[in-house]
């Protein structure tokens, strides 16, 4: 085995910055002076997946009195849109969008269905409870953190295994796949800022008896 240090294989990258999505989608409900508002969150990538999604919504819920929509897509929240569905103009859509910003979400879309409970809410009141809808239904869901990471693959003799591993833990790089045959390799993945702090302890741990080549950035939740 021949050892040390490539580089070959790194991309340029646009941005590195982490990003929140909804890992998961859930379901909430909460009852507003009678009125029901049902809170669906739902991952999406794209307008048509959104799209898509609020149709199903106003499908499954074709009695309801309204269903109201909000979705962000793009890392850096590129698409934006909302739709009131009716309730007067500003008290639902935008409100429920604002939300999704202000949790910093992205490709993300909900949708809140109302059933009128015969009593008006009144502007104020249609504002707090759809944003406070919202809320409940992203509570209800699972939020991760996309953390930008180097990826780096490394070769080893068996003796340095647990050198290493010990070396990974510290500085908190994950181990995403090891390969034993006649020598040891491993793909791990570990924050930029911690990059040359975890290659130069390697080299330490081994006495230079490693090979590191660095490879491509990917996004691992957090």
């Amino acid at each position: 085995m021949g050892y040390g240090r490539k580089a070959a294989g790194l991309k340029p990258e646009e941005t590195r910055t982490a990003y929140r999505v909804v890992a998961a989608g859930g379901t909430a409900e909460i009852t507003e002076k009678k009125s029901r508002f049902i809170a669906t969150v739902q991952p999406v990538h794209s307008q048509e997946e959104a799209a898509a999604f609020v149709e199903s919504m106003r499908k499954k819920y074709w009695d309801a009195t309204h269903n109201c929509s909000a979705y962000v897509i793009g890392r850096q929240g590129e698409i934006k849109r909302s739709s009131d569905d009716g309730e007067p103009s500003g008290t639902a859509g935008r409100p429920m969008l604002e939300v999704l910003l202000a949790q910093e979400l992205c490709d993300v879309a909900v949708v809140v269905t109302r059933y009128f409970g015969g009593t008006l809410l009144g502007t104020g009141g249609l504002i707090r409870a759809y944003g406070r809808a919202v809320q409940e239904g992203l509570a209800a869901s699972r939020i991760s953190t996309m953390t930008p990471m180097i990826l780096i693959r490394l070769g080893m003799e068996y003796s340095f295994v647990g050198k290493i591993k010990a070396v990974l833990a510290r500085e908190e790089a994950v181990v995403l796949e090891e390969s034993y045959t006649d020598s040891v390799a491993m793909n791990v993945a570990v924050v930029d800022e911690k990059k040359e702090q975890l290659l130069k302890e390697l080299t330490e741990a081994t006495g230079g008896r490693i090979e590191t080549e660095e490879k491509e950035m990917t996004y691992l939740a957090l």
